[in-house]
């Protein structure tokens, strides 16, 4: 079955409960937000639409709240930087900890021991954005290749499996950036970008693996996520019903952005304590491949710049080692 334990992610998340809980103040926050924008957006949409008949009206009300929708959308493009940097990586920096063996501080001091950390690995946050986009932008290029020729297989059946393949290989890849955070903070690396290239090349290797334990957590996490959009959707209705105008698909875009932050603040980092079992577990004891980061420069040039941006680095302003817990006995 699957390589990962579920209790032990479990586990994890209890013992990193105060980034848990911060990652419930900041996504729901954001779905606050989301709500509050799309609300306003609506509210505009529907006094403009007095000024016409009931059919307007409710079209106006209707682009209103697509309209706050976009703008909230592009606020939060603004912030996913901080919030990758302080939140993301801070959390798996201290599950990083735990999972070889090393006691965290209580409490608030959680979030300054992960920070000396992350600082310690990526410097500035402008660093580990550019690390994360470029590790992204290679994900992307296999996904599409891999989702192409699958696609490209002349037997009707596996035409009609393509949709869950995509969903395992989300599943799979979705979580690769945070692998690779938590690769460069395991070994201590100087340079993020080389450990990005060589924890994108041992995740090639081991890619079969790490594809059938992803299969096992798709189907976990839209499970959660499904029974999280159903009890949201009661409470999401009653909010909807405050927007002006009533707007008709309010109760199921309000729970839809709750089932969203639910699903970012506890089931996401949930997973990846569950893929970084499995990805540590793996690749223990082996070295990068020539052949598959070969393979890797051929299939993108993303990849090709990340190797350029790790033989050029240089470390700005290096940070003091972090000092670090005992092991666990």
């Amino acid at each position: 079955m699957w390589d990962f334990s579920l209790s032990k992610s479990f586990g994890l998340m209890f013992k990193t409960a105060p980034f848990v809980g911060l990652r419930l103040v900041v996504y729901f926050g954001i779905a606050l937000a989301f709500v509050f924008i799309t609300g306003v957006g609506a509210g505009v949409g529907w006094g403009i639409g007095a000024m016409g008949e009931a059919d307007f009206q409710a079209t106006s009300t209707a682009y209103g709240g697509v309209f706050g929708l976009i703008a909230a959308s592009a606020i939060l493009y603004f912030i996913r930087e901080y919030i990758l940097y302080m939140v993301k990586a801070g959390h798996i920096a201290v599950l990083v900890e735990l999972i070889d063996g090393r006691k965290l501080p209580a409490g608030r001091a959680q979030y300054h021991h992960a920070t000396a950390i992350v600082k310690q690995r990526f410097v500035a946050a402008n660093v580990l954005f550019g690390v994360d986009q470029l590790i992204k932008g290679v994900i992307r290029a296999i996904t599409g290749i891999m989702e192409g020729i699958v696609s490209l297989i002349p037997i009707p059946a596996l035409k009609n499996l393509v949709g869950i393949f995509k969903v395992f290989l989300q599943v799979s890849v979705g979580f690769l950036d945070e692998i690779i955070l938590a690769h460069a903070i395991r070994t201590k690396s100087e340079n993020p970008w080389a450990s990005a290239q060589e924890a994108l090349v041992l995740y090639a290797q081991n890619g079969k693996h790490m594809l059938k334990n992803a299969a096992w957590l798709a189907v976990m996490m839209y499970g959660l996520t499904f029974i999280i959009f159903l009890l949201m959707l009661a409470p999401a209705a009653g909010i909807a019903y405050l927007i002006p105008g009533a707007w008709s698909a309010g109760g199921f875009v309000v729970a839809v952005i709750f089932a969203i932050a639910a699903h970012k603040a506890l089931i996401e980092p949930l997973a990846v304590a569950c893929m970084m079992q499995v990805y540590f577990k793996a690749i223990e004891g082996q070295t990068p491949d020539a052949t598959w980061d070969a393979r890797l420069t051929k299939l993108t040039k993303k990849f090709k710049k990340l190797k350029d941006k790790a033989v050029g680095w240089i470390n700005p302003d290096p940070v003091p080692e972090p000092a670090t817990g005992p092991k666990e006995g």
